[in-house]
């Protein structure tokens, strides 16, 4: 009888499924296998779909998709599936002004009304500089604006969101994060390039790197493998998933409008490990925690996150949070690990990506001795 209940109450189980990419090679094997266990003990049962991507030294060496990307319909999560990236959008952006200010077509230090000369005056000198390291007094989402479902025309329509607000301290003052910042910051590039900005992405950085699933979230285009967004019901209500509210993204592409793969997210940071794509000194601008003007580190360069490791790896990194997504996205310069995680869940709880991560990190640092 026992056996018996036992054997009903592991059918009743839901299997992890999963689709991997690809084969993965001898060497990475183990590894994998870990990060799949990972994956299905603490991801699978409390999110409806994800995918994870590793890549070492340039080269992806595991890549798998796990669940639904559209649990009612139940089409399977692949590793082509897009979703949702959120603020991980911003170390994309932070890429163009990169090769903006390589180019000399931007001056990181000037004011931004030089690219954008509808931003109002704010009685003291924001730059590019500043706003890509959030220190330029810029606010973030207030009330409902994370959530709006209104279609927004161009990038600087986006800003009249926030154009007319007073700054929140003096540029240079204090750390406060902004995606808003970000939304200007896509503005800056057009203004820089004479090109619309979702057009120079698309051209000078997604094309280049072979970014072929990375797109703007747009709600009037057909995307094929654009996920189905979900959002955790209230326990009251039972628990589980619901479809997520509509929402439109138009207004923050620079700052977290963008669907791309887990695949996609490590190809654009392999790119970001030695020079190549963009010269050294100016990934050392990208990776380098800015300063307030009192001398204070804080804990970003421009549009990445940047700390030390639990094994002293210089690491940058950049989380998203988006309605339907959630995103963990890192690059370890020292072990040339990269690592992305991609969710169509709202405030999906994202923990166990370090441990994954950690997995690679181990066996990569172990094949350099």
């Amino acid at each position: 009888m026992i056996l018996t209940f036992v054997a009903v109450l592991l059918q009743a189980q839901p299997a992890c499924l999963s689709r991997p990419a690809a084969p993965v090679a001898q060497r990475w094997a183990a590894a994998a296998a870990r990060a799949h266990a990972i994956a299905c003990e603490k991801l699978a049962p409390e999110i409806p779909g994800f995918a994870v991507a590793v890549a070492v030294d340039g080269r992806i060496v595991w890549s798998e998709a796990f669940g639904y990307a559209d649990r009612e319909a139940r089409r399977p999560a692949t590793p082509a599936t897009q979703f949702r990236i959120g603020s991980a959008s911003k170390p994309l952006t932070a890429a163009a002004i990169a090769q903006l200010f390589e180019a000399g077509q931007l001056d990181l230090d000037a004011p931004v009304q030089r690219y954008v000369p509808t931003f109002p005056e704010k009685g003291a000198p924001i730059t590019t500089r500043l706003v890509g390291g959030h220190l330029a007094g810029i606010r973030h989402y207030q009330g409902d604006e994370f959530t709006l479902n209104r279609r927004f025309a161009t990038v600087t329509d986006g800003l009249s969101i926030f154009a007319n607000d007073s700054l929140l301290f003096p540029p240079g003052t204090r750390f406060a994060y902004s995606s808003y910042g970000f939304n200007l910051l896509g503005a800056v590039v057009e203004g820089a390039s004479h090109e619309e900005f979702l057009v120079y992405m698309s051209r000078h950085v997604f094309g280049p790197l072979h970014m072929t699933s990375t797109a703007p979230d747009k709600n009037d285009s057909l995307i094929p493998n654009r996920t189905r967004f979900y959002e955790s019901r209230s326990r009251l209500l039972g628990g589980g998933f619901a479809v997520a509210r509509a929402v439109d993204n138009s207004y923050k592409w620079g700052g977290g409008g963008f669907l791309s793969t887990a695949e996609d997210l490590v190809r654009f940071g392999s790119a970001l490990l030695e020079p190549g794509f963009l010269k050294g000194a100016t990934l050392e601008v990208l990776f380098t925690p800015q300063h307030t003007a009192a001398g204070e580190a804080t804990p970003y360069g421009i549009g990445w996150f940047v700390a030390k490791d639990s094994l002293g790896h210089r690491y940058v990194y950049h989380g998203g949070g988006s309605v339907g997504g959630s995103t963990a996205f890192g690059v370890d310069r020292d072990s040339r690990v990269v690592f992305a995680l991609v969710t169509n869940l709202s405030n999906a709880q994202l923990a166990p990506a370090r441990e994954i991560q950690a997995v690679f990190d181990s066996v990569a640092s172990g094949l350099r001795r």
